[in-house]
């Protein structure tokens, strides 16, 4: 089964627009965008569409590619006292701490869940993307508990998180990267989540038949997005996500269901 990422999103947005609605007032969501990039500038244009179908504004704060740490600092201070939640855009320029950038918001505004200080078990959100993968898995009918996964890359986006979320769910989970773990692994592996961001390296020869395949690599290749799996790995696997149009549109709308969910925990 070819996962239809964009068909999942409608209908998570369908469930979350009358909870936005019901709550009575405008939803603002900070953005903070640092440099001119054209695909960073697509990451943001899909995300100000989706607010746009919630009824949610988009406070953006554009800095310029020579902005320093201190000022994307001063930025995102300045929109934690003014929005309900801030996503900062990466990647941000070379010469900036990520790490510093990312910890200046704090949980009860952190709709990514990437504020390095806040360990997982303590965070009010978690990763979209983990999240995304775990929402395509039980949608897909894929039991997690029990199930021998194997994430691919454990970047703070996705390899990490996912590792994280479906150890919580009950499953036995592995690490393959380049400093752990074996590409072998896949071989007998129910479940894979891929965030290495390497195209195409993911054979069907590398994966058993009836594997599910939630592929959360985003790259460039012959200047188009490409995920981790080679598209033919769909042959095999009875989950399969596509790139694009598989967990990336099921993430952004993650983004806007842990809006909500931050929104709750200031109410409690």
């Amino acid at each position: 089964m070819i996962v239809d990422g964009r068909k999942i999103a409608e209908d998570i947005y369908a469930a979350l627009a009358p909870r936005y609605a019901a709550l009575g007032r405008e939803v603002k969501l900070g953005i903070v965008v640092v440099g001119e990039n054209p695909v960073i500038a697509s990451f943001v244009r899909i995300k100000e569409r989706s607010a746009a179908c919630l009824g949610i504004q988009m406070v953006r704060k554009g800095l310029a590619e020579s902005a320093s740490e201190a000022e994307i600092i001063d930025a995102i201070h300045t929109l934690n006292g003014n929005v309900d939640a801030v996503i900062i855009q990466l990647p941000l320029p070379k010469g900036i701490s990520t790490n510093n950038v990312l910890s200046a918001v704090p949980n009860e505004k952190d709709v990514d869940a990437l504020n390095p200080d806040i360990p997982e078990e303590k965070r009010f959100v978690h990763a979209p993307v983990a999240l995304a993968a775990v929402e395509i898995l039980e949608r897909s009918h894929v039991q997690i508990k029990g199930a021998r996964a194997v994430v691919v890359g454990a970047g703070r986006l996705v390899g990490a998180p996912s590792a994280w979320l479906l150890r919580k769910l009950g499953a036995n989970v592995s690490v393959f990267s380049l400093e752990e773990g074996s590409i072998d692994d896949l071989k007998n592996a129910d479940i894979i989540v891929s965030g290495a961001g390497n195209p195409g390296f993911i054979k069907p020869e590398h994966i058993k038949k009836g594997v599910a395949l939630i592929d959360g690599g985003t790259s460039e290749l012959n200047k188009r997005i490409a995920g981790d799996a080679d598209p033919a790995c769909s042959e095999k696997a009875a989950v399969f996500t596509p790139v694009p149009g598989g967990v990336g549109p099921v993430a952004v709308a993650m983004i806007f269901r842990n809006l909500l969910e931050l929104i709750g925990k200031k109410q409690d």
